[in-house]
């Protein structure tokens, strides 16, 4: 934008520019003073800062200012390599975006306020010219800013998310963490809840015509935001579509959240909390998710990890539906299938029902729905005398009746072992 005639924008007879540059240092002062006044994040800076750093770029910008209105050409690259500049720094102190841009319209409107008293009836054109040059200037301005406070944040997400991972590394791997935290900036908490999601699909990623690598990026994201926003503290996870690891610090004031009952043990307070926050996860996501979850101190979280995940496959192999499980959870299913001679013969019980889907869901059905016959043929959408044919069939092939108390923890234990079986052969 050039405007040649920008020179002669006068309120009350007097060039906007002269009065501009006869009072910058005062409207400099004046600028820190509204952003202290207004705005938090400014008011929580070094007020050496303030004095020096703070006042020279408002000043400059003044300046900058003041010359667009004797040239009529907007800043150009070196003008704004200043804006860009200051940006990054206030980015790099941890000044929220929005307190930045903010910060350049309250200096607009200082210098405006300045000089609106001058403007006379026969201004108005005047005043019309000068606001759309402070517009354009603006514009211009807050392009360089954003520009700038992004790059620096792009440059420190990179090196924080290398040392979040790096931590993250360490504690899985059962390295000594404290130096991989202290270049995270990271303060290690006492105990951390683990857990090992499994994610399923959107709806969106198999919608046909719907690219599915966007809709499963769009969900991870949903994820990540999701599960940080219930977190005050850093969150070190690595996740992708389908799941992955999370390690959340549990902070002391979380119910339970000092508790020491070995590993595998979580608090029901602490439960609690994760099952809230694993729901609003699955809300947003639009996606079931099962998790394994322990709590650990920060030397256990290789083994905690290890467990979390064993956790949730077993619960998954179990037949139970999306949510999160403890140890506690899984108890029995977990010691039954334990790898050894005695889980493969527990599984070879019903080797025979193999390629036959119909009866071992309808075994399934049965022992857990309490064996109630007529409950369970409702909800196979069967006629009891087909269930009562079926669970025949199941007795006739494997030797085992489940409506035989002598038979039923032998056949419970049998299907516990058979999904692991299967689980650990087929993934």
């Amino acid at each position: 934008m050039t405007d040649p005639e920008t020179a002669d924008i006068c309120l009350g007879g007097v060039p906007v520019h002269r009065h501009l540059a006869a009072n910058a240092h005062d409207l400099a002062s004046r600028v820190v003073d509204e952003l202290v006044g207004r705005l938090p994040a400014y008011a929580s800076l070094p007020p050496e800062e303030l004095r020096t750093e703070i006042t020279r770029i408002a000043h400059q910008t003044i300046h900058g200012f003041v010359g667009v209105l004797r040239s009529g050409e907007l800043p150009g690259p070196e003008e704004l390599a200043v804006i860009r500049e200051s940006a990054a720094r206030r980015a790099e102190e941890g000044l929220r975006l929005d307190s930045v841009i903010s910060a350049y319209h309250l200096g607009a409107q200082v210098c405006m306020d300045s000089v609106a008293p001058r403007a006379r009836p026969q201004d108005v054109e005047s005043v019309l010219r000068l606001s759309r040059m402070v517009v354009a200037y603006l514009q211009r301005v807050t392009a360089a800013g954003v520009g700038g406070y992004f790059q620096e944040r792009q440059a420190a997400f990179g090196v924080e998310h290398a040392a979040q991972q790096a931590l993250l590394e360490a504690l899985l791997a059962g390295a000594p963490a404290q130096e991989a935290a202290d270049r995270a900036g990271i303060r290690l908490p006492g105990r951390f809840l683990v857990l090992s999601l499994d994610v399923g699909a959107h709806a969106d990623e198999r919608t046909p015509g719907v690219d599915p690598l966007i809709a499963g990026r769009r969900k991870l994201r949903r994820l990540r935001v999701e599960l940080e926003r219930h977190v005050r503290d850093v969150v070190l996870s690595a996740l992708s579509v389908d799941g992955g690891t999370a390690l959340l610090p549990v902070r002391e004031e979380t119910p339970g959240g000092t508790a020491d009952e070995g590993l595998g043990a979580v608090p029901d307070g602490v439960r609690e909390w994760a099952a809230g926050v694993l729901a609003h996860m699955t809300r947003v996501s639009g996606a079931a998710i099962t998790a394994g979850v322990t709590v650990t101190p920060p030397d256990g979280v290789r083994e905690g990890a290890r467990l979390a995940a064993e956790v949730r496959k077993v619960a998954q192999a179990a037949g139970r539906p999306p949510g999160l499980y403890r140890l506690s959870d899984v108890l029995l299913e977990y010691q039954l299938t334990r790898p050894g001679p005695a889980l493969d013969q527990l599984s070879a019980l019903l080797a025979p029902l193999a390629g036959k889907p119909e009866l071992l869901a309808t075994l399934r059905a049965y022992l857990s729905g309490g064996m109630d016959r007529r409950g369970t043929a409702e909800r196979l959408s069967i006629h009891p005398n087909t269930l009562d044919y079926r669970l025949r069939r199941v007795t006739a092939l494997t030797g085992l009746d489940a409506a035989r108390p002598a038979d039923l923890a032998r056949v419970q234990a049998a299907l516990a072992a058979y999904d692991a079986d299967r689980a650990t052969r087929y993934g």
